[in-house]
């Protein structure tokens, strides 16, 4: 298991470099996060719901998604509530407080725990992730994710620790001090992660931790700009670009306050066409040659703040001066002539009138739409899925009309015919880029991840840590 002395230190990515690491080794390996906080998710096979994260680990390793893989997800609807999907199901929406407490904690326990029991009994290693900070002494009686679950089942710990954002001793100590005298005997190494500069400068800071908390680094790993995986975080938008480019097609990603799986356009961002940024102000759009609404948590209140802060006019000028516009799921639902929420699922406005630029009309519904799909597209077979509460008068897998697309298939970016199809208006500015593969992209950038941890990370070592069985 990889625990974290907080948010955003790396685990998940570390998570998925081992996946593709033991599957490299001959074994098969098989991710496991207990429960997972996030708008970025994922509809398996069956048409269930988990983190993406955990899908994107289960693509390192070679396997299929499965919600024994991410059994409780948590997806915020507010700064205070947040919508629980259990098993790939929702089950209801509840408050921080209401879901944070001694009751019916039981139950999610021996949920996420015959998850794991199942998971274990057809894979092997298990690579576990934790969440946040391995040591919120405040929940432990309540934790499901962290140390309790490691504990349960009989897992090595290894504790990363982001030393670019600073105070790496202190953190890597104080996490390990914090823990209870049973939960610091399952720590078995400590992973030193984001490291800028010269490693062989850190030798003393690697035997200062070692002396300090009585447990092995296994590794310092360097801050890298060329690999590139998935992030789990939305954080990680800060540090997109946010401005255009002239000689390449500049694609503007609308920021929405409840912006959700924003992985979509991890593709195109790697696209050499392409230019991508994101635009939180009407002035970012002057220059997108494509404008994308994204999905969205609360599609009538990002909606409302469209046009309450210019974008939404700003869209709809971007349209009149020849840019393509395009929605997927809740940024397709704007695109149309109305959005209702009669029951109020999303909240106290139960219309709102769409932007025009779609003939369609969506009712808010309280069934979560959740599958996979495959469709035809300019000739070529395309796969995607997709996640959503609430209906469209179209049958329409893709509505395209004068320059306008609309369509609710998360990852239909993935897919180089449509992406060849968004393009080719703008073809004349970049003649001799050729297409972009993203499925190869994507499997190179799992071994270059496992080559980089084999580099810096003892694995050995770590093989000998699994080779003793816990009690």
């Amino acid at each position: 298991m990889f625990v974290g002395t907080g948010s955003d230190v790396g685990k998940s990515v570390i998570a998925a470099g081992f996946c593709r690491v033991f599957l490299q080794d001959g074994y098969h390996p098989a991710p496991f996060k207990a429960q997972n906080m996030s708008l970025n998710s994922y509809a398996t096979s069956e048409g269930l719901e988990i983190g993406r994260a955990q899908a994107v680990q289960a693509e390192a390793a070679g396997i299929p998604c499965h919600t024994d893989m991410n059994p409780i997800l948590l997806k915020p609807q507010s700064d205070h509530t947040s919508q629980v999907v259990l098993n790939g199901k929702p089950v209801g929406n509840q408050s921080a407080g209401s879901y944070f407490r001694n009751e019916g904690r039981d139950e999610l326990r021996k949920e996420v725990h015959a998850a794991f029991d199942r998971l274990a009994s057809v894979y092997n290693p298990v690579v576990m992730e934790g969440a946040g900070s391995v040591s919120e002494i405040n929940l432990r009686k309540i934790d499901l994710v962290n140390m309790p679950m490691a504990i349960y089942a009989k897992a090595d710990v290894i504790l990363v620790a982001d030393i670019d954002r600073g105070g790496v001793f202190a953190s890597v100590y104080g996490s390990i001090m914090l823990m209870t005298e049973e939960e610091r005997k399952h720590v078995k190494g400590i992973i030193i992660n984001k490291f800028r500069g010269d490693i062989e400068l850190f030798r003393d800071g690697v035997k200062i931790i070692e002396e300090l908390c009585h447990v092995p680094v296994l590794g310092v790993i360097p801050y890298y700009n060329d690999i590139h995986i998935e992030e789990e975080d939305s954080v990680s938008l800060e540090r997109k670009s946010y401005n255009s480019q002239r000689s390449m097609i500049n694609v503007a990603v609308v920021l929405l306050r409840h912006m959700s799986n924003f992985t979509d356009f991890d593709a195109l961002e790697q696209d050499p066409r392409v230019h991508l940024y994101y635009a939180s102000t009407p002035d970012d759009l002057n220059d997108a040659d494509i404008v994308i609404l994204p999905g969205s948590k609360s599609t009538i209140d990002d909606l409302y703040h469209l046009r309450r802060h210019g974008m939404a006019e700003a869209i709809i000028r971007a349209r009149r001066r020849g840019a393509t516009i395009l929605g997927i799921c809740g940024g397709y639902q704007m695109m149309g002539q109305s959005v209702e929420d009669p029951e109020g699922f999303e909240g106290d406005i139960t219309n709102m009138p769409g932007l025009g630029l779609l003939p369609v009309h969506t009712t808010i519904t309280a069934e979560k739409i959740t599958r996979q799909v495959t469709f035809l597209f300019d000739g070529k077979t395309c796969q995607g899925y997709e996640i959503h509460q609430g209906i469209s008068d179209t049958d329409e897998v893709i509505l395209i009309e004068d320059r306008c697309i609309g369509t609710y298939v998360h990852g239909i970016l993935d897919n180089t015919s449509f992406v060849d199809y968004l393009l080719r208006p703008y073809k004349e500015k970049v003649k001799s880029t050729p297409a972009f593969d993203y499925h190869t992209f994507k499997e190179q950038q799992y071994d270059k991840l496992a080559d980089h941890i084999r580099r810096y990370v003892d694995i050995p070592a770590v093989y000998r840590i699994l080779e003793v069985k816990n009690e």
